[in-house]
């Protein structure tokens, strides 16, 4: 093998390691599916978010439709307002509800469509009225020792 051959196969052996590193980089930002197709842009207000961030994911029946693109805080409701783009191939009835989700018991959480029975779609601007908020595990688990020390107080056979 000449240089030259050697030289040439080095440069494509490092243009593909880095095409690879853009390729992960990408995914892990939640940017592959850059989709150019026409969206729709929709908002909905949760109490708490915990930690959706924006490119996060819209599902429905476990189907990305959409992305989370922006979110904000409403001044006057004291509200999260997260505006969702949803591809405009799956439209949603007008009364269909928007959860905050995780992915397994600690992975990234993501916005869930549920569909209602309206016989009239999202369009754009509109806004999602039924929402519920982000099950954050640090108030979960403070719920559960504040109930065990209220509970501590009974012994087992005055319960009875």
């Amino acid at each position: 093998m000449t240089r030259r051959t050697t030289d040439v196969l080095v440069g494509l052996f490092v243009l593909l390691g880095l095409a690879a590193i853009l390729f992960l980089a990408l995914k892990a930002g939640n940017m592959t599916s850059l989709s150019s197709g026409e969206t729709l842009r929709v908002k909905a207000r949760f109490d708490n978010i915990g930690g959706l961030k924006a490119r996060a994911p819209v599902k429905a029946a476990g189907v990305v439709v959409g992305r989370v693109s922006e979110i904000g805080f409403n001044k006057e409701t004291f509200q999260a307002e997260v505006t969702l783009e949803l591809d405009k191939r799956y439209p949603f009835p007008k009364d269909s509800s928007a959860k905050i989700l995780t992915s397994g018991l600690l992975g990234e959480q993501y916005v869930g469509l549920e569909a209602g029975g309206d016989t009239r779609n999202l369009a754009d601007a509109d806004s999602i009225k039924m929402t519920q908020s982000a099950v954050v595990l640090e108030n979960l688990i403070s719920q559960f020792l504040y109930s065990k020390a209220a509970d501590g107080g009974k012994d087992k056979e005055g319960a009875k």
